[in-house]
């Protein structure tokens, strides 16, 4: 029903509700990357980021508005549909443009993790969100956190100046029905003034980092300066070893994640990770399959043979990468429990 409704209001939209740049990126998204190359490198950076946002925002565009497009850039008309999303449009990026100009390009882009701004912001460090907010009209502010999750407005109200932090609940109280363009105007302040210049202003943890790199380690460098870290810096070691992610802990996702993660993982990569695994790790994955393809995968798995620990450690880093990926677009959510809170991989 959902999603009837949501192709239905898709259907409904028309060419004059679309913005010029929201019109260049169904025209670029139609010509792709053969056609298209040469409009894409006419443009600079300013206009790649403007372009690339609006490609990524656009979702399922329907053939008879892709049509409108064409025929009032050409005059002519295909019965095609595109979808402009994160995916394609960093896959399109890529095979045009160098890494170093499409990486911040989708960086921006992305921010937080979050498929919205609103989203985004409940995401956001509560101290950041507080800084932002505070040189901000109470009334905005106020529209603002009304939008984003109850217990992530309340740590931010509670950082503010109390005088400020009473007007906006004032105005939340007051609040009537915003108008599209004025919620337009706030998601575009605060996109380009907020979101996409949090990468610029905020440190990365260094324990997070190094975390990260560990996960990347095979298993011998893994134990290796795992061990010579904790000989210098035991309590930094544990922190970093809490924050790592793998692929034993895919075992604690909640259910729906597991069924999304096995869909989407190559089999024949499942097959070789799950070699000397235990036996609870690979009951794990085959009680997210159905009984005949368990017993498909349990004969293919048994059919490998001996294979090299170098082979099942990079079996097991591709379907971690797959996971962190999958969490990425929020298509699944990983947490690890840690001595104090959970730690979600974003």
């Amino acid at each position: 029903m959902r999603e009837a409704l949501r192709v239905a209001q898709a259907e409904a939209r028309s060419l004059k509700e679309l913005s010029g740049l929201e019109r260049a990126a169904i025209l670029l998204l139609v010509l792709g990357e053969e056609h298209g190359g040469a409009l894409w490198e006419s443009l600079d950076d300013d206009e790649l980021r403007k372009v690339s946002l609006a490609m990524s925002t656009l979702g399922t565009v329907p053939a008879s508005l892709v049509e409108q497009v064409l025929a009032d850039l050409a005059g002519q008309t295909n019965r095609l549909t595109v979808v402009g999303d994160y995916e394609r449009t960093q896959e399109l990026l890529s095979k045009l443009l160098p890494k170093d100009r499409v990486g911040p390009i989708m960086e921006e882009i992305r921010g937080p993790a979050g498929r919205t701004i609103w989203q985004r912001l409940s995401n956001v460090q509560d101290h950041l969100l507080a800084n932002y907010l505070k040189t901000e009209h109470p009334q905005t502010v106020a529209l603002i956190l009304s939008r984003i999750k109850a217990e992530h407005s309340a740590k931010v109200l509670a950082m503010l100046p109390e005088d400020f932090a009473t007007d906006v609940m004032l105005r939340i109280l007051q609040l009537d029905t915003v108008s599209k363009d004025t919620l337009d105007q706030v998601e575009d302040s605060l996109r380009t003034n907020f979101i996409a210049n949090l990468s610029q202003t905020t440190r990365r943890d260094a324990h997070d980092l190094l975390a990260e790199i560990f996960n990347s380690f095979d298993r011998t460098n893994e134990s290796k300066f795992m061990e010579a870290l904790e000989r210098s810096a035991f309590k930094s070691a544990e922190k970093i070893r809490a924050l790592m992610f793998t692929f034993e802990d895919i075992t604690k996702l909640d259910p729906n994640s597991a069924q999304a993660l096995v869909r989407a993982i190559d089999k024949t990569d499942l097959a070789k990770a799950l070699k000397g695994a235990s036996e609870s790790t690979k009951n794990f994955f085959t009680s997210k399959m159905t009984t005949r393809a368990a017993t498909i995968f349990n004969d293919e798995m048994a059919g490998l043979g001996p294979i090299r620990l170098k082979e099942v450690d990079e079996a097991q880093q591709k379907i971690i990468a797959t996971a962190k990926a999958m969490a990425d677009r929020g298509e699944i959510i990983i947490a690890k429990t840690g001595n104090e809170e959970d730690v979600v991989l974003e």
